[in-house]
């Protein structure tokens, strides 16, 4: 029986290329529909709120947003520098004993406009530079190849996902990864939180809300797409990389019944069906699913196929499962029940919960029924590619910050990780959510910092942009000498 963390279990932390690089337009990268985003640093919370969750992302945003390549208003653009300082956060990095990194690169800083002849030797070699400096403080590389952003020339010429072309052109550049970096990177995974195309479009497959005659249709044509792009990178991958680790990975939305009425013990079946297990049904068994062909009944949804499309999911299965896990959530067919905030999506409120200071439910025990759950299901390796706390911090007069919130959350998910691995469930790694503090993916704020290493940017990008340790970061560090021994 496992009694606690495997000797060669992966400790590290994640961020992406989006909300962490900037260098926008630095040599030679493309505009990337993340760097559309709009902010104005004005702004307080509750107009935040409204813009960003009650006024998603929009055609007059997207035009607008075009026709200006500041930086001022979109903080995407600026990121945290880290392509320009990446060898001094790798080196905070490895100081905290992390032995894997995950990040994810940039489709339009290697082809700037997604349908280019040749790819971009600079953004080749930045990423050759900064894998290769990783492995040489002893990192494995955990590489997101697509993390929300895709070249924008591939949406005003294409459609984007909406278009087959986009499958063949991403396997293009994917290919030219393998063949680049296949040497520097331990763990692929093709596209973060597949599930995300439901929940946030624009994010997940670029479109944008009201602009398609039907969403739901549009949204899942564009997530076949995406599964057809995923299973043939698999194939791909295993062909070129005969020993390469290729995942999938989803948003976990863990999700209880409200009661125990039999009506909410149901919809919390067709939740998890409609909102998890449709993704990694398809990413791990190579089908889709017999319930979503009432689902897709209910809402007229066709999904438009080809003739080989069932046998190409059906070859590209993943090596291991992957997924973010923030809160937990509860299913009733009670209309009127409390909402709150949450990951991608408003969630149905939890009344033995407590809520962050962004009203996310902290649930440590749902990271441990998730585990156990997607292992009974599939059977095969889990990664916890994010998990972390998004708050408010304070840099105190002499350098330091005093977290002990963030340790609470993050000891008591990595105790429920304990146990789900005595439970027998095979957890090859766990990378805490924003490592170092970049720009927050809702709100496009950086006063929602889940770091456990301080940068110094206000919302408007002003500050010395300086790094700090928090108290975190040596918790942190101690959990890794220690192998997750002493919490």
């Amino acid at each position: 029986m496992n009694t606690g963390f495997p000797k060669d279990f992966l400790w590290g932390g994640a961020i992406s290329c989006s909300q962490a690089d900037g260098g926008f337009l630095q040599d030679g990268k493309g505009v990337s529909t993340q760097d559309l985003r709009y902010l104005n640093p004005a702004w307080n919370r509750d107009e935040v709120e409204e813009k960003h969750h009650n006024s998603p992302f929009s055609k007059a945003e997207f035009d607008t947003a075009l026709k200006d390549m500041g930086v001022e208003f979109y903080p995407n653009r600026r990121g945290i520098d880290f392509y320009n300082k990446y060898k001094e956060d790798i080196a905070l990095f490895s100081e905290m004993g992390m032995n894997v990194f995950r990040t994810s690169i940039c489709w339009s800083r290697i082809f700037p406009n997604g349908d280019d002849v040749k790819p971009n030797e600079k953004g080749l070699q930045y990423y050759r530079d900064m894998f290769a400096e990783c492995q040489k403080k002893g990192m494995k590389v955990f590489a997101t190849i697509l993390h929300y952003d895709i070249p924008v020339n591939l949406v005003t010429k294409y459609g984007g996902w909406k278009n087959r072309k986009t499958i063949d052109l991403f396997v293009d550049y994917v290919k030219v990864l393998f063949e680049n970096l296949g040497d520097l990177v331990d763990y692929w995974l093709p596209i973060n939180e597949f599930n995300a195309g439901r929940f946030a479009p624009w994010d997940g497959v670029c479109l944008i809300p009201g602009e398609e005659e039907n969403m739901n249709q549009a949204i899942f044509q564009c997530l076949h797409h995406q599964f057809l792009a995923h299973a043939r990178i698999v194939k791909m991958g295993h062909e070129m990389m005969p020993d390469s680790q290729i995942g999938g990975m989803i948003a976990r939305f863990t999700t209880y019944p409200a009661t125990c009425k039999p009506e909410d013990a149901l919809q919390a079946i067709h939740d998890d069906q409609y909102a998890n297990w449709f993704y990694t049904d398809i990413m791990a068994r190579g089908k889709y699913p017999k319930y979503m062909e009432r689902y897709f009944d209910r809402f007229n949804i066709k999904i438009q196929m080809e003739e080989d499309d069932e046998r190409i999911l059906r070859e590209g299965t993943v090596d291991y499962l992957s997924f973010s896990y923030y809160f937990s959530q509860v299913a009733t067919s009670d209309q009127g029940w409390e909402k709150t905030a949450g990951n991608l999506i408003m969630a149905n409120k939890n009344p033995y919960l407590e809520t962050s200071e962004w009203g996310w439910q902290m649930d440590p025990i749902g990271l441990r029924i998730t585990l156990n759950q997607m292992y009974d299901r599939y059977e095969l390796p889990l990664f916890i590619a994010e998990n972390g706390l998004g708050t408010s911090d304070v840099l105190e007069v002499d350098g330091s910050i005093h977290d002990d919130y963030r340790i609470d959350y993050l000891k008591s998910h990595i105790e429920q990780m304990k146990e789900a691995i005595i439970d027998g469930v095979e957890v090859l790694g766990y990378t805490m959510w924003g490592i170092i503090d970049i720009v927050s993916c809702g709100p496009l704020t950086m006063d929602k910092r889940y770091g456990v290493i301080y940068v110094d940017l206000d919302n408007g990008g002003l500050g010395s942009g300086n790094r700090y340790k928090k108290d975190s970061f040596y918790w942190y560090k101690h959990i890794i000498e220690t192998n997750g021994k002493e919490l």
